[in-house]
């Protein structure tokens, strides 16, 4: 009970410093607060004023492993959004969380990496590990096999205008990203 009391008071805390104005404080512990903080606990006005998305992105996934020869095991790519947007439509209740933790990742990845995939501060470490665990997870889970390392492929395809004429051919990506390979510990974890 003490505990838990003790728990909610600090999360409340370091919320708090975190949302509120600079001050004295909050610089001096801006690297505890920062690690509470994000990416779960993240605030911002999203929630109220949602910016949509002019893009569709297609996350893909892909394993690897290696043998006791040796060599190298790859997987096929996996569609991670496929699988989310998969899970939402057949759910009676679906989450928010399980629609928006795959995208919210990736956009803190670019947030934090902008258009290389070179990690610069611990914020754009933390993203990275947090991004390839939800990969490494997923793949896990859907093959059932150890997964030493993991590489994203990420196709974004633009949304047409409202009532812009549709022909027969496929939208032109705007951008076909291919992440390098990142070491993972078993299952992601």
């Amino acid at each position: 009970m003490i505990l838990c009391l003790a728990t909610t008071l600090a999360h409340v805390a370091l919320v708090f410093l975190h949302v509120a104005p600079a001050s004295t404080v909050s610089k001096r512990f801006s690297p505890q607060i920062n690690a509470w903080v994000y990416p779960f606990f993240e605030q911002n006005w999203r929630l109220f004023a949602p910016e949509p998305d002019s893009v569709n992105r297609q996350i893909l996934a892909r394993a690897a492993h290696t043998r006791s020869d040796g060599s190298m095991k790859v997987s096929a790519w996996f569609d991670l959004v496929a699988e989310d947007n998969s899970a939402v439509e057949h759910s009676v209740f679906p989450s928010h969380t399980a629609q928006n933790l795959l995208r919210r990742a990736w956009t803190s990845y670019t947030d934090s990496h902008g258009g290389d995939d070179n990690a610069r501060t611990e914020r754009a470490v933390m993203m990275q590990k947090y991004l390839s665990n939800i990969a490494a997870d997923r793949v896990a889970a859907r093959n059932a096999g150890t997964v030493d390392f993991i590489q994203l492929r990420v196709v974004t395809l633009p949304i047409a205008a409202p009532g812009a004429a549709v022909g027969n051919r496929p939208p032109t990506p705007v951008e076909n990203r291919l992440l390098p390979w990142w070491k993972v510990t078993t299952h992601g974890k």
